[in-house]
């Protein structure tokens, strides 16, 4: 590698300025920074921490002799900061102090410790052992490629079985125009796979393009049965093994496969919801579901009716607006939106120079990204005791709100019949916040776009019919409305130990011990399952690493004790359950009269994930022989 100073300079005109701070404190071992003028602060929505643009100038100045001299090839100090340094340099960048109990998850993140490889504990088991033991992996997504991936490096036989014809799950079905990932995509990625992303949130066939490549690189794809269906689980009480039931979706042969332990990836977002509109089906023109989205329809010049305004919506009409007739917009309740200047922008050279050019950079930009959308933002929507203002569940909960009434008032403040039905009357994190730019408020003002919060009373073979009975005649309907969310493991049967049908047991509120194992279903594992969903937008990523993580140190359980098969005990999946509810009752998304696809019909959250991330992946390191039941 080698640059001059002044293409150095102009590098770091793209820099984010507190991680470069501490990427100097790491390469020098200046730690007199920490003590300086120049201090990060916390400011929602700005990723320079508050520092002014003489601040970062001076930062920028400073870090250009370091790197230059890095270039040059001279020797530098030989810095390895101490496990409390790291923590004291890590509490420097977010602006707020990091606890102890952060140090083995900091040490890891930012390289001085290595992170766990699927063979880290299985080298003890003869090869013929943990070969003999076969696990299926049902879906070929994010998760079930981490899960295949970490299984091949324990040396675990399985096979994948994939509905579709390629890998990459929702990046593959998701095909609308606009889709991309609303997590920081340096975040937003394997440990153990890093990528120089183009964009700082990446369009869909980047992520696709991302997820295809792993399966291919470790090995994965030979060991995938795609274009096939798991219909049915079902666990032979005798053998202690599972039978897969699968099919072809073309509707040709069908099959069984026998497993000692099924893992489900298939997530909480596989399955279109379409909504229950009376008459929904007499439309005369084409209709279909984001998620589905029919590329055969042209829709150019037409008048196109979009239901709801949640993600997919936010991510397609601005697309599609520009070259309609007309779009109507159905809206249930509006998004908050949360101001992201970058949120379509690509990541330029000077940043992509930075990144994979100077050490221990990038580490500390990913801790960054992860720590202002995860850990860092979580007090913004825990609720205060005793909190009975309308519209935010405390203190920091109605600041936040607050700020982001200034953003939509920023944008729709001369049009105030607009500005009305997109400010939300719930707290901000009751939904799901969506980043914005400014594209989408700039969207709905376009002479072409209406937006509607009457509700749809019915579908008629003309488009929708609302409550005040207005007739919306239309060429194409558009549902943007979600995923059958409640319904885990949706169509599958499972049958588990004494017969137990796995969705009768839950009648329609999914839980799980950690998210991943289930009373009655012994070998059954689940990833990205109940109340394993993030929803102040840190990587869900990381919580389907830590999910393979525990389903590791489970299967080593069992070959430890030679047994066939562990089951969650009643009594601690119960408890856990209790504690998890607790703390979904204390946040903006589990306040009352707030729906949302976390909750189930009765009002349980059974999707959301409410303490710290730290809090998951610590309880995932390892897996208690006490927990579980052994045959």
């Amino acid at each position: 590698m080698s640059a001059d100073r002044g293409a150095i300079a102009a590098a770091l005109e793209h820099a984010n300025v507190p991680a470069l701070l501490v990427t100097l404190i790491h390469l020098t071992g200046d730690l007199g920074l920490l003590d300086g003028p120049i201090r990060p602060r916390q400011v929602w929505g700005d990723s320079q921490m508050g520092l002014t643009e003489q601040q970062r100038a001076e930062v920028r100045a400073r870090a250009v002799p370091v790197i230059a001299a890095l270039e040059d090839g001279a020797e530098q100090p030989r810095f390895r900061p101490s496990p409390e340094q790291v923590r004291d340099m890590a509490s420097f960048l977010v602006g707020q102090a990091v606890g102890d109990d952060y140090l083995e998850f900091l040490l890891r993140e930012v390289g001085l410790k290595p992170h766990p490889t699927g063979a880290d504990g299985f080298e003890g088991f003869a090869a013929n052992q943990r070969a003999a033991f076969h696990v299926v992996i049902v879906g070929a997504g994010m998760s079930g490629i981490v899960a295949a991936h970490r299984l091949g490096q324990a040396g675990i036989s399985y096979t994948v079985v994939e509905k579709n014809a390629d890998v990459g799950g929702t990046w593959l079905e998701n095909t609308y125009p606009g889709c991309r990932v609303d997590t920081p995509n340096h975040s937003y990625s394997y440990s153990f796979a890093p990528r120089d992303w183009p964009q700082y949130f990446s369009a869909q066939p980047v992520l696709l393009d991302y997820f295809q490549d792993c399966a291919t690189r470790f090995g994965i794809r030979d060991r995938i049965r795609f274009s096939t269906e798991v219909e049915r689980l079902v666990f032979d009480e005798e053998q202690q093994v599972w039978t897969v039931h699968t099919r072809a979706v073309d509707g040709g042969t069908t099959g069984t496969l026998r497993a000692n332990a099924v893992i489900s990836a298939v997530g909480q977002l596989n399955r279109p919801r379409l909504p229950d509109i009376p008459g929904r089906d007499a439309f005369r023109g084409p209709s279909f579901h984001t998620a589905r989205w029919d590329h055969r329809v042209a829709l150019a010049g037409k008048r196109i009716a979009v239901i709801g305004t949640g993600a997919s919506a936010f991510q397609a009409v601005p697309r599609i607006a520009p070259g309609a007739a007309e779009v109507f917009l159905f809206q249930r309740s509006p998004p908050w939106v949360n101001p992201r200047p970058e949120y379509h922008r690509d990541v330029p050279a000077g940043k992509h120079w930075l990144l994979n050019n100077v050490p221990h950079y990038a580490r500390w930009y990913r801790l960054l990204q992860f720590w202002l959308s995860a850990e860092g933002a979580l007090d913004y929507i825990y609720a205060d005791d005793g909190w009975d203002e309308p519209g935010s569940v405390g203190k920091a909960n109605r600041k936040l709100r607050r700020m982001l009434e200034r953003h939509a008032r920023k944008h729709l403040g001369e049009h105030p019949e607009l500005l009305a039905k997109c400010i939300p009357d719930y707290a901000p994190g009751g939904k799901r916040m969506l980043y914005d730019d400014g594209t989408w408020f700039d969207t709905l003002k376009r002479p072409n776009v209406h937006l509607t919060t009457d509700p749809i009373a019915r579908m008629s073979e003309r488009g929708p019919v609302t409550a005040a009975g207005e007739c919306f005649d239309v060429d194409v309907v558009i549902y943007a409305t979600g995923f059958r969310t409640t319904d885990m493991l949706f169509p599958m049967q499972v049958i588990g130990r004494g017969g137990t049908d796995l969705r009768e047991s839950w009648q329609g509120s999914p839980r799980a011990y950690r998210g991943v194992t289930i009373p009655g279903f012994p070998n059954l594992f689940c990833l990205y399952g109940p109340n394993t969903n993030v929803v102040v937008n840190t990587s869900i990523v990381i919580l389907s690493e830590c999910g393979v993580d525990y389903i590791l140190h489970c299967l080593r359980l069992l070959l430890d004790t030679g047994s066939r098969s562990l089951e969650c005990r009643q009594q601690v999946h119960d408890a856990y359950n209790e504690w998890i509810d607790a703390g979904n009752a204390r946040t903006a998304w589990g306040a009352p009269g707030v729906r949302s696809w976390y909750k189930n019909d009765g009002g349980r959250v059974t999707q959301n994930w409410p303490y710290r991330l730290l809090d998951y992946w610590q309880q995932t390191r390892s897996a208690d022989a006490a927990d579980y039941r052994f045959r």
